[in-house]
């Protein structure tokens, strides 16, 4: 079975979903960029899958640089003079290959066609923002279970006197506090 290898060009995520893009409009783009590793790391963690996020220098001018961070992903930010695209599009010929498949989440019609003649795969922005939604409902309902778990396991081993008390001193709690 193939690896996967899903190269995500950031600039293009942060124009496309709504919610970064209001960031970016609102002059707080730092803060769609971290929203956006935030998001992208924890569907990483559930899908199991490889991902490199490229920025352009476009915003951050600098050197260009690579390297895994907290969001425990590859993070790349291009050179000044080589845009997230060029770069996406050397990366997916040279990653491709009967082991790998790569995908590149772009929803620039540009590079998808470079992508595809390339052999990788592309996933539009919007696709790739309603699998994220899709992969957040299945850890928040995955926690519930867990959660309940606990909670009837917890439950078996009090007494029902027990639990009676522990709900009264709640509802005093909770009234106290409202206090």
């Amino acid at each position: 079975m193939k690896e996967e290898l899903l190269i995500v060009d950031a600039y293009n995520m942060i124009g496309n979903w709504p919610h970064l893009t209001k960031l970016k409009l609102a002059d707080r783009l730092e803060d769609a960029r971290d929203e956006l590793l935030s998001e992208l790391a924890e569907y990483k963690k559930y899908q199991d899958v490889n991902m490199i996020v490229v920025f352009d220098a476009m915003y951050v001018p600098g050197n260009a640089k690579s390297f895994v961070n907290k969001y425990d992903m590859e993070i790349v930010w291009t050179s000044k003079d080589q845009t997230a695209d060029s770069y996406i599009e050397a990366l997916a010929r040279k990653k491709q290959n009967r082991f790998t498949q790569v995908v590149v989440a772009t929803s620039d019609q540009a590079e998808q066609w470079t992508i595809f003649a390339a052999g990788a795969l592309r996933i539009p922005a919007r696709e790739l923002l309603a699998d994220v939604n899709r992969t957040k409902k299945d850890v928040e309902v995955e926690a519930r279970k867990i959660t309940d778990q606990a909670l009837v396991s917890r439950r078996g081993k009090l007494k029902p006197e027990q639990l009676r008390a522990l709900e009264r001193l709640r509802d005093k709690l909770s009234k106290d506090s409202q206090q």
